[in-house]
């Protein structure tokens, strides 16, 4: 790594060691369920564990409770809680370098601290199966986003990975943008379709995000976002939070996964008592990637992420775009980034490219902290 010396304090890994820097996105809890480990265990296929994450820099991760389609209609809040309480209690079992957080103060307490802060954000907005008493339940259980859809479309959002089934949101999905704005709770616009984020767009009274998307200028995968989009999240007053992925930010990698079709899913077994249809929420991921292998795919390059960054900023503003790693939750990364331990070359890259301190500070982590502190201002006591 290339990373510039801190002799004077003015140099790449000075000003990564002073920013606050917030990951948007990192599916690692899902990792750790999948294979029934801990966060400082050693896993060959982890793109972030303790060490990485400790080498990264971030001071603050979201991680996904991520509910695989598979659950929608038969059990999907349930495992939410699953994954929530995971994510608990990885947080409480190293006190000494994790804190569970759930606003922006307790993000900036722990930069000072010298501790690593962990959230959460549900991954799929059928996990609230259809309640607004469950979302609400989320909140009180110190979720702080959800992502209204995942690559499915549920009852109440269509997603840009699925069949459109509503023309966007529906009555229920706009009072459920209103409901997430009442709490405090960030609405996440990755993974909707376009329809969905205007109608997101008209609802919201606050900002929104989103998480772990990239633009589609550059890279034309629907997960990702038009300028025209981009330039909305900009006067909502909202954070794009670029994507790693290969496939998000690199065209070639983009056009072989679209052409390769639907990806196939392992998503069914029988329960022990062989009476129904269970998903098979262990075997479906493998599939997944088993799958991605066989495309051969190119790999997208390390400044592939940094090109996105830079013409998000360019086309929404420099207050607008940020940074969500997908960590764990993607089958390729680009060379140079495979593990959260190369975070400090983003700093570094970015410098490179004539950005300034001030505005490599907002991008790490500065834009999402004000957006999320308006959030928080305007929830409804």
């Amino acid at each position: 790594m290339s990373t510039s010396k801190n002799e004077g304090g003015t140099g790449a890994a000075a000003v990564h060691r002073r920013a606050i820097i917030v990951d948007g996105h990192c599916d690692t809890p899902y990792r750790l369920f999948r294979h029934d480990l801990h966060l400082e265990e050693h896993d060959v296929t982890a793109q972030l564990d303790l060490k990485t994450l400790e080498q990264s820099g971030i001071t603050a991760s979201f991680f996904a409770a991520y509910v695989p389609p598979a659950y929608a209609g038969r059990g999907a809040a349930a495992f939410a809680y699953r994954l929530i309480d995971l994510i608990h209690a990885e947080a409480d079992r190293m006190p000494e370098t994790l804190r569970f957080v759930t606003d922006a103060a307790g993000i900036r307490q722990t930069k000072r601290d010298g501790k690593i802060a962990l959230m959460i954000g549900v991954e799929g907005g059928h996990a609230i199966e259809d309640s607004l008493d469950i979302l609400r339940d989320f909140y009180a259980r110190g979720v702080r986003y959800m992502t209204l859809t995942h690559v499915n479309t549920n009852n109440w959002c269509d997603s840009s990975g699925d069949a459109k089934r509503h023309g966007g949101l529906t009555p229920f999905g706009r009072d459920v943008v209103r409901t997430m704005n009442d709490l405090g709770m960030i609405v996440d616009i990755s993974h909707v379709s376009d329809d969905a984020y205007a109608h997101v767009i008209e609802t919201t009274r606050v900002p929104v995000v989103a998480t772990h998307s990239s633009c589609r200028a550059l890279c034309r995968h629907p997960r990702n976002m038009t300028d025209d989009m981009l330039r909305d999240l900009a006067k909502n007053g909202g954070v794009c939070m670029i994507n790693f992925f290969s496939a998000f930010v690199n065209d070639e990698v983009a056009q072989v996964i679209m052409k390769a079709g639907k990806r196939p899913r392992d998503d069914k077994k029988k329960d022990p008592g062989g009476s129904e249809e269970m998903p098979d929420d262990r075997t479906d991921w493998d599939a997944y990637l088993k799958w991605f292998q066989t495309l051969g795919s190119p790999i997208a390059k390390f400044d592939d992420v940094i090109d996105h960054i830079i013409h998000a900023a360019t086309v929404a503003g420099i207050d607008h775009v940020g940074i969500g790693s997908d960590f764990d939750g993607v089958p390729s990364l680009p060379d140079g980034l495979q593990t959260a331990a190369a975070l400090p070359e983003i700093t570094e890259r970015l410098m490179q490219r004539g950005l300034s301190e001030s505005d490599v500070t907002k991008i790490l982590g500065g834009n999402f902290l004000r957006a999320f502190e308006t959030i928080e201002q305007g929830r409804k006591a």
